[in-house]
């Protein structure tokens, strides 16, 4: 499409196109009335405000079975990430093409990070070697982290760190269908249905003295 109207960008997006038009404005796009938005400026608008209209090299450690996963992941360099290095600790691992790549050792970390002017870090580690690795690519330089390791990372002020934690996802997830099933059974038993079937039908009603909390309030049960 060349153009693309603020009514059809906020049926897309689920938003009020009042509000679009707004925030399209502090990024200095108007669009034409009548006529909507130029889509490839309005495109390399957005791209330049997240910083994704330069190169952007980044480094991975932790090439087990997720980090050349990550490696193989297609969609890195087409957002303006190029992997830089890839980066285990394991000797077995040194020189091994992973991704067309060869595999370093950890031992180059702070090397590698300098000279390729690295800025942004992705671990993929075991729980336990996480905060040493965070450490490491901080103290060289790293001020962003993209975490897959199943931890919490303590960094320093200034440093940025995303946790991707597929679990938490799950449990969202899981969350969301104990509620749906939950409302499907209070909807049947308001009609006075005699046999429920189907998700309604794994809800456990607890009794009133198990939902009790320490202070006699239900407690409200959400995902770590």
């Amino acid at each position: 499409m060349p153009t693309v109207s603020s009514e059809e960008l906020a049926a897309a997006a689920g938003v009020n196109s009042a509000k679009l038009r707004k925030d399209f404005s502090y990024l200095g796009s108007y669009g034409t009335r009548g006529v909507g938005y130029d889509v490839e400026y309005l495109v390399y608008q957005i791209s330049r405000e997240l910083g994704l209209t330069q190169d952007w090299p980044i480094v991975m450690v932790g090439i087990g079975n997720l980090g050349a996963a990550l490696a193989n992941y297609g969609g890195f360099a087409s957002r303006g990430f190029r992997v830089a290095a890839l980066i285990d600790a394991d000797p077995a691992m040194a020189g091994k093409s992973v991704a067309g790549m060869p595999v370093q050792h950890a031992d180059d970390l702070e090397k590698i990070i300098d000279e390729n002017g690295v800025s942004i870090g992705v671990i993929a580690t075991p729980a336990g070697a996480a905060q040493q690795v965070c450490d490491r690519l901080v103290a060289a330089g790293v001020t962003s982290i993209l975490n897959f390791a199943p931890t919490v990372l303590s960094v320093p002020d200034g440093v940025d760190v995303r946790k991707v934690d597929l679990s938490i996802e799950l449990q969202i997830l899981a969350f969301h269908e104990q509620r749906k099933a939950g409302e499907i059974l209070q909807a049947a038993e308001a009609e006075g249905a005699v046999g429920v079937e189907g998700p309604a039908a794994k809800v456990t009603k607890p009794a009133a003295a198990d939902r009790k909390g320490p202070d006699g309030d239900v407690p409200a049960v959400m995902p770590a």
